[in-house]
């Protein structure tokens, strides 16, 4: 997750204590598995992520990125690494910016956890979705390329990619709902919260009407993209780990919340004056993904954003179970738990807001 600063996220790291591994192990299957992979290896870890560790493999010849479950004991059918693999590799020939796999490893004995190396993609990261160094003049031209990209997302067929399996199709709001409020309750190191009880309680009788199934990616942020060094263009989209088929407007939703999510939590632009900045209004960017999507309007927005507020909520509040587990994969999760009661009261905010 996003927040702090560039300088806390940004950049690699020694590796952390707790996520250590046994690297000649790794450069072996590395040589084995991986086309012109020549050694010798360095391992640094990145600074950003919370759920699953990431890694630079730094060769004389070339750059990789590992992503592996963490160590400990996990939530079932969370730290999915192999979807991560499985849908970057179905995308990247359909020419949807996303870097290349080398390949998976599901062998625990090689470093402990299941991973996957893939490439290294150089360009910048936006930690801050006011998109501070930027132009004024230059700013739209981001955004737009957010929406777009995000928009052709939505516009891939999942059965034409090999990706018609990758979820089950339909009540993607029912089952999400059902799926989040399960993980929080199980969630027992992590105690009750009175608002995400209500929500719970709330949220399955308001799904509106109609139904869409598409690619969605679930964790679309700024923060999440590698743009290119110079031009507003984005060269990858990154943590794939929430995937699946779903509801691209609970997509595009969780996207836009960016417009009233305090940036001390994930890149947000609540409080920013977006006039001065030259940053599109909230309703002229969901007119936008209309726009590119071919939609009139864009009903049960409203619902959208509070199922997303609690969904995040949900996740900071699996990052808290984590932290006291002590099996949190950064050094900024314990300042993600304490932002999990605001992001349940945010959540019931617009929850009421849509009565």
């Amino acid at each position: 997750m996003s927040a702090v600063n560039d300088d806390a996220n940004a950049g690699t790291t020694a590796v952390r204590e707790a996520h250590r591994f046994d690297e000649a192990a790794l450069a072996r299957w590395l040589e084995a598995n991986v086309e012109g992979y020549q050694g010798p290896l360095t391992v640094e870890q990145f600074k950003g992520g919370q759920s699953n560790p990431t890694y630079k493999l730094v060769t004389p010849g070339r750059s990789y990125v590992l992503r592996r479950k963490p160590p400990g004991n996990l939530v079932s059918g969370a730290h999915a690494v192999e979807r991560e693999a499985r849908i970057l590799s179905a995308l990247g020939p359909t020419g949807f910016p996303v870097a290349r796999v080398y390949g998976l490893c599901t062998d625990e004995n090689v470093i402990g956890t299941w991973f996957f190396v893939m490439e290294m993609v150089e360009g910048r990261i936006f930690w801050d979705a006011t998109f501070p160094n930027v132009s004024r003049e230059e700013r739209p031209a981001y955004f737009e390329a957010m929406n777009k990209t995000l928009a052709a997302l939505h516009q891939v067929d999942p059965e034409a990619v090999g990706l018609g399996d990758y979820g089950k199709a339909g009540n993607y709001f029912a089952r999400q709902i059902s799926r989040w409020s399960r993980q929080y309750l199980e969630d027992e190191d992590a105690g009750r919260n009175p608002d995400m009880d209500q929500l719970i309680e709330w949220l399955p009788a308001n799904i509106p009407d109609g139904d869409e199934v598409s690619i969605v990616h679930g964790d679309f942020r700024c923060d999440n993209m590698i743009f290119h060094p110079t031009e507003p263009r984005v060269l990858a989209v990154l943590d794939w780990e929430l995937s699946t088929l779903g509801h691209p407007l609970a997509d595009f939703a969780y996207h836009a919340m960016m417009y009233r999510m305090p940036p001390n939590i994930v890149a947000g632009l609540a409080g920013a004056d977006l006039e001065a900045l030259n940053i599109p209004s909230e309703q002229d960017y969901v007119a936008a993904y209309c726009r590119h999507t071919g939609r009139a309007s864009m009903p049960g927005y409203d619902f959208y954003i509070a199922f997303n507020y609690f969904r995040l909520a949900a996740i900071f509040h699996g990052i808290k179970g984590r932290v006291l587990r002590g099996t949190a994969s950064s050094a900024h999760a314990k300042e993600r738990a304490k932002s999990f009661p605001i992001l349940a009261r945010l959540a019931r905010e617009s929850m009421e807001a849509c009565r």
